[in-house]
């Protein structure tokens, strides 16, 4: 196990100093400042929506997975701020992708945006949703923020400067003992024919030995309780690069290990993702593979 965790740290401590060679600081603050200001625009938008849910719009994009009027308001309010500060950035959100993303993603400074995490909590008025904004510099994740909309908390990280929750650093957690561990997940609801058995198998082996399990359908606010040290370890099995763009950051620079499946390091793409302090990586990645 240890020699596992050694070479996911190499990994991943590689990234980061790759990151640093191509940015410098003071450029990677800035990219935060404007990840934070759009992020709070996006929130401003979202609680005033959140004040009239019984007449909000909101339509079914495909199965268990909508869009509402909110939704599309808080992409608008963050790409606003985004084009004021970065006019040569691009800009991709849940709203706003296309067929090009994946190549979009790896060149120049893009800003991976969702603008609104949780959507079905926040149509069932559920207090668990957030505005979760990447900034990305020739595809590597450089900054990021995610904010907690009904509680105001608020993660952030640069690359190589660490994570904070509220402006204070935060780490991931010291437990190591499964059996002392509380782990987060996300249920596969938009591939339900094709992952639930994967899933299901996943769920049992690791239920066995976990202290507790929670499902809270935010996956961005899931890493970002990891990151501080709420969760030992999260997995889902599908998410989208604007699920997961700033909460692998958040991870990492707490501490952590964010990887997929397959055990290579997490990409901001569509993907599996396994997250965790070392040690709850390592057994929860174990199980997770049989």
């Amino acid at each position: 196990m240890e020699g596992s965790q050694a070479k996911f740290r190499e990994l991943e401590h590689g990234k980061r100093d790759a990151t640093r060679d191509g940015m410098s600081a003071a450029d990677r603050r800035a990219l935060l400042a404007t990840c934070v200001a759009a992020a709070v625009k996006g929130a401003e938008v979202v609680r005033a929506h959140a004040q009239r849910l019984d007449t909000l719009e909101w339509e079914e994009k495909s199965r268990a997975d909508y869009v509402s009027d909110a939704d599309r308001a808080s992409e608008r309010a963050i790409a606003d701020v985004v084009d004021s500060r970065h006019a040569d950035a691009a800009l991709i959100g849940e709203e706003l992708s296309s067929s090009d993303a994946a190549n979009r993603l790896a060149r120049g400074i893009v800003f991976v945006v969702d603008p609104l995490d949780g959507t079905t909590n926040f149509l069932h008025g559920f207090p668990w949703y957030a505005v979760s904004i990447g900034a990305l510099a020739d595809g590597a994740v450089v900054a990021g923020a995610i904010l907690n909309v009904p509680n105001g908390e608020l993660f952030t990280a640069v690359a190589g400067s660490g994570a904070r929750r509220n402006g204070q650093p935060i780490r991931v957690s010291t437990i190591d003992d499964p059996l002392r561990s509380l782990v987060g997940t996300g249920f596969p609801f938009k591939q339900v024919p094709t992952q639930v058995d994967e899933y299901v198998r996943g769920f049992a082996d690791v239920t066995r030995e976990a202290a507790g399990i929670r499902r809270v359908g935010a996956a961005a606010l899931d890493l970002a309780d990891v990151a501080c040290g709420r969760y030992e370890a999260f997995w889902e099995l599908s998410l989208a690069p604007w699920d997961v763009a700033a909460g692998i950051l958040l991870v990492r620079e707490a501490g952590g290990i964010v990887t997929d499946l397959a055990g290579a390091p997490a990409r901001v793409a569509q993907t599996s993702l396994v997250a965790g302090n070392p040690a709850m990586h390592a057994w929860l990645l174990a199980k997770l593979r049989g």
